[in-house]
């Protein structure tokens, strides 16, 4: 009977204890719960709860007399998006945290999402922050560095060093729009560069195509084992940004830029030249230089950042002949078709009609191409005459694609139909009706007003059918059918080297921040002069040289064309004269003089600047008038034109 006595007042004691022990105390109410409203959906976000028995979250929505009950989260999402389709929508949302034990915080401040029509700029916000969700949230937790994909089953966690050196210059955004703090930044930056230089498995200093995320063993891309030099140049690309940007003294921004240096110092370019005239894509550590899925890579393509960081690199670069041979074919690089669709193409293949989009976009991250050129092209001019072309094929639309329009356009590579899966869409040559939202956001630096028309109305036509998670899907296509039935076929996923193009150069436009950057990294300035890129501020619409004096007087087109607000028009004086270069409306009413005297022989740039809201968009004309006083000293500029005097008018394009 004692025993008994004695076992049940153990139990109880036992019971009492765990009543006692058992945690009470709930979590913290989530912090800075905010609400971002757009014209169709609005998001909300909020600060991680940082409670380690932490289990999730719980929204509360109003309902007119209380706030109910909407939906469970996990305690890893921190984000969550609301659709509606329309403007006018008002919802208010509160939000509270509870752990493992069943314990719900009080109830956080109450936030509002309010659709309403957004202009250009809240579009750009609300594109930049939805994509940089995929490199933040869907980023590797152990390496920081961007998945190569992302679909709804979230299987496949492969991560990819090409786009994930976007994806660092994606975090340097993030963090100058106010998406993330500095200190977070800088703290995800570490953690890429220390997995880069202490883990992952490098090959001559060179990082493979893809790697596992955890281990930093490499991940076969095809039958590619070992080091892509490619690759390998846009995470440089991006580090040299991120170096650049965190340039404070603390402990933190000290050892990224010590260990990008160490991870660019350590990468032997001249070893993937292999004693050639130019750069081997792959090399590999069973089969070397010798197998089927390497080879010297030319342009013009994705390959212009590998050439010029293997010549800026101070401990293994290649010499500047390398850089001719290799990038430019000793000039075989140069375009030799005709124009097409009235736009001139410097580079290229002369059947081509410029190739996919991402050859303006990959290299071009980082380097700025508005006020330098080498010896073969002014970069920039190429850039804008290509994603020109795009634009004007889309809107020809020769092959009668279903959707192809001034609005809806943009061939690059990417996601395509079921059957072809991932291919390089371009005009003409590799066209099946798929059009990538990359192509065209991606381009805004080039192609503003079109950029943007194309980003309004892929989200307003197509609204969640494109829109998801981290944006924009990868690919759409409305010709698409299927065992003969036409239909339309839409992408449910993302693509990382995709997705950082739209971020970096939306914000290229919008700021010039990783330009910036990444042009002043001291390595690049030595560079430039060695290849030698020059100085080349108002780019040209053909190749000459500088001091070339054309024989006869001459009026080039305006560039860009079409502009807003500014563009440049460029005039040739083969002798000196007395000159007037006016503008016109369509109506034949002047609207600015931009030159009115003498000038001696030369080349010179004009700039029209159409701010003020009197321009409004539409055609213009611009005319040049040059004659010749027999003193050779300026006339009083009145009086008819001379038989011997020239005179040339052109058009140009004003898109607000």
């Amino acid at each position: 009977m004692k025993k008994i006595i004695l076992f049940c007042c153990s139990f109880i004691f036992m019971l009492n204890v765990f009543v006692y022990a058992q945690d009470t105390t709930p979590p913290a109410v989530p912090s800075n719960f905010r609400a971002y409203s757009y014209e169709l959906h609005g998001d909300l976000y909020w600060d991680a709860n940082t409670e380690t028995d932490l289990s999730g979250y719980l929204l509360y929505k109003w309902n007119g007399s209380s706030f109910a009950f909407s939906q469970n989260l996990s305690k890893d999402v921190t984000w969550q998006m609301y659709w509606y389709g329309f403007t006018g929508v008002g919802e208010k949302f509160k939000i509270r945290a509870y752990d493992t034990s069943g314990n719900v915080s009080d109830f956080s401040d109450e936030v509002e999402i309010s659709t309403h029509e957004m202009t250009d700029d809240e579009f750009m916000d609300m594109v930049q922050r939805a994509v940089f969700r995929y490199f933040w949230d869907w980023g590797d937790p152990t390496s920081g560095v961007a998945r190569e994909r992302w679909h709804s089953d979230e299987s496949d966690k492969t991560n990819t060093i090409g786009g994930g050196g976007f994806g660092v210059m994606a975090i340097l955004v993030g963090v100058e729009r106010g998406f993330v703090t500095r200190g977070q930044g800088a703290e995800r930056i570490l953690k890429i560069v220390d997995f880069l230089a202490n883990k992952i498995e490098k090959f001559h200093g060179a990082f493979p195509h893809w790697f596992n995320g955890t281990t930093g063993k490499v991940v076969k891309f095809g039958v590619q084992d070992g080091g892509d030099i490619v690759e390998t140049a846009f995470m440089i690309q991006g580090l040299l940004a991120a170096r650049q940007y965190f340039n404070q003294q603390d402990n933190t921004e000290a050892q990224i830029r010590n260990l990008t240096t160490q991870l660019w110092e350590n990468v032997d370019w001249d070893f993937y030249r292999n004693y050639s005239t130019g750069l081997y894509w792959n090399w590999s550590p069973t089969m070397g230089f010798n197998f089927s899925d390497t080879f010297i890579f030319h342009g013009w393509n994705e390959t212009l950042m590998p050439y010029l960081l293997a010549v800026a690199s101070p401990t293994h670069g290649i010499q500047k002949m390398y850089y001719d041979s290799g990038w430019a074919t000793n000039g075989g690089i140069r375009y030799t078709g005709s124009a097409r669709y009235g736009y001139d193409l410097y580079l290229g293949n002369k059947n081509s009609y410029g190739g996919p989009l991402f050859f303006t976009h990959y290299s071009f991250l980082g380097f700025d191409p508005r006020t330098k050129r080498d010896k073969y092209a002014n970069y920039f001019a190429q850039n804008i005459n290509q994603s020109l072309i795009n634009y004007s094929y889309c809107v020809d639309n020769p092959k009668k694609f279903t959707g192809y329009s001034e609005n809806c356009w943009g061939l690059t590579a990417s996601y395509s139909v079921p059957g072809v899966d991932y291919t390089a869409h371009e005009p003409m040559n590799n066209d099946n009706g798929t059009i990538a939202p990359t192509a065209a956001l991606s381009s805004m630096p080039y192609t503003p007003y079109a950029s943007k028309q194309a980003m309004k109305y892929f989200y307003r036509t197509f609204k969640d059918k494109l829109w998801g998670k981290f944006g924009f899907k990868d690919a759409f296509n409305l010709t698409y059918s299927a065992n003969g039935v036409s239909g339309e076929w839409f992408s449910g996923g993302y693509l990382a080297i995709d997705q950082g193009p739209i971020i970096c150069m939306i914000e290229n436009y919008r700021s010039q921040l990783l330009w910036n950057l990444f042009m002043t990294d001291p390595d690049i300035q030595t560079a430039l002069p060695k290849i030698p890129f020059y100085d080349d501020q108002f780019p040209p619409t053909d190749v000459e040289e500088k001091n070339e004096m054309p024989d006869g007087f001459k009026l080039n087109q305006n560039y860009p064309n079409p502009f807003n607000p500014e563009t440049t028009i460029k005039y040739v004086l083969p002798e000196a004269a007395n000159v007037t270069l006016k503008v016109f409306d369509v109506l034949g009413r002047e609207v600015t003089t931009l030159v009115n005297e003498f000038k001696q022989a030369g080349i010179y740039y004009s700039t029209f600047t159409a701010l003020h809201s009197a321009f409004s968009s539409g055609v213009y004309f611009y005319t040049l008038r040059v004659w010749v006083s027999p003193e050779g000293m300026p006339s009083a500029f009145v009086g008819s034109l001379r038989s011997s005097e020239f005179q040339v008018t052109r058009k140009m394009l004003l898109l607000k």
